[in-house]
């Protein structure tokens, strides 16, 4: 097995830790062990709301989720001899739930999808499903069942939801500055444009006083992907799948969590995947000089896994650029056609008797498949959405009978 070099007491906060993670980007915070290139380790991971959500029929938990902790990562790790302008290998040997732990953790047997409200991050159909909706899953194996969804049985495809470098402070100060100007063009609107820094809820390793002060002030919320990496939510960043990531300080300090039992494309409610803690196992190595040779300058670069569930049946939805409720044609708009590929898929699912938010959960658990299909037809984006037929116990393939509907029960909902 891998040397264990950043460990997680699942019983504990992050907070508590030996060696405690941190949930901000800022390259100030110091390593919690440095390794040398050609290492391979394992680093295990808390859930990314370092536990807040339960495994239970209420979604008050993911209503009411203090989203200023998140994400708890584990790291930094640096890599000996990396140097800005270099490229870090990061190779996926392994990663699952938390091994041989059953428990109230996510990850201990169990994980969850939500729905977050509108009022407290939002998801892709937001204005659709404003509220706080959540299903929990099982696990058995490779295989996930829920009873707040029931008649779905799959296969994930698990991979970290989050994992990057740390940025410069040049880089850092960019980030800070363009993501206040988006605020400011429209500062009331909810849920917000961006996340500016938030001192409270910040961690940041071992630092304390001034130094802990400094990044609460400046240190970048991890929501969103940027040129470290960070939250791609990709899931094919799987066994097998190799990432270049742009080498921005000293050390390269790479960080990562938000493991992930499945995903479909997307992960559409915001909370979309099945999330859990648990662990991941990598190899690391440095191409010198690998951003100008490669031209990787803006992001990471990766080879996807090689390990995936068999599909090979799916039911694929279309949607286009046009709002249909105003009936106002957009320009080329991708995002919009495939919130519409999902909103169709959503109302189809529910002939058979799924609620719109079981449909709205399963779309972002389940490993579906979007594609950007066409944005070159003026005026219309075409994208898609692949839905496998088997992880279903009935058909749901259209016939000359129409649907099978059932009572299909309902998911978690808050109060």
């Amino acid at each position: 097995m891998p040397d264990v070099v950043f460990s997680v007491d699942q019983a504990q906060s992050m907070r508590d830790q030996k060696a405690p993670g941190h949930n901000r980007w800022h390259p100030d915070i110091p390593p919690a062990i440095t390794v040398r290139p050609g290492s391979e380790i394992r680093i295990e991971c808390r859930e990314w709301t370092d536990g807040q959500i339960g495994d239970n029929d209420s979604a008050n938990d993911v209503r009411d989720v203090n989203l200023n902790v998140t994400h708890m990562l584990s790291g930094p790790i640096a890599v000996e001899g990396a140097e800005p302008g270099d490229l870090l290998i990061v190779d996926i040997l392994d990663l699952g739930p938390v091994p041989q732990q059953t428990g109230g953790i996510a990850g201990q047997g169990w994980g969850y999808t939500g729905v977050f409200a509108k009022q407290n991050g939002g998801g892709f159909l937001t204005d659709r499903y404003p509220d706080a909706y959540k299903a929990i899953w099982d696990f058995h194996g490779q295989v996930a069942t829920s009873r707040h969804i029931p008649g779905v049985r799959f296969t994930g495809i698990t991979h970290p939801g989050l994992f990057g470098t740390a940025p410069s402070a040049e880089l850092l100060g960019r980030w800070n500055a363009r993501e206040r100007a988006l605020i400011a063009t429209e500062p009331d609107r909810v849920p917000p444009l961006a996340l500016p820094p938030e001192p409270d809820g910040v961690l940041a390793g071992s630092l304390t006083g001034s130094a802990l002060d400094a990044v609460a002030r400046d240190g970048a919320r991890t929501v969103p992907a940027r040129e470290n990496g960070g939250n791609h939510d990709i899931k094919n960043f799987t066994r097998g799948a190799r990432v270049f990531y742009p080498v921005h300080v000293p050390g390269a300090l790479l960080s990562g969590g938000d493991l992930h039992f499945s995903q479909g494309d997307g992960e559409i409610t915001f909370c979309g995947a099945i999330e859990m803690g648990g662990f991941i196992d990598l190899h690391v190595d440095v191409i010198k000089g690998g951003m100008e040779k490669y031209g990787v300058t803006t992001n990471p670069v990766f080879m996807p896994g090689n390990v995936e569930p068999r599909y090979t049946e799916f039911m694929s939805f279309i949607g286009i650029s046009v709002d249909h409720e105003s009936d106002t044609n957009h320009y080329n708009d991708a995002t919009m056609a495939y919130r519409n590929a999902c909103l169709n898929a959503i109302e189809y699912l529910k002939k058979f008797g799924y609620s719109g938010e079981q449909a709205y959960l399963l779309l972002g658990a389940a490993p579906i498949e979007g594609r950007v299909s066409g944005v070159v037809d003026i005026p219309n984006a075409c994208c898609s959405l692949y839905l496998p037929t088997a992880i279903f116990d009935f058909d749901i393939r259209p016939t000359a009978e129409g649907p099978r509907r059932a009572d299909r029960g309902r998911c978690a909902v808050s109060s």
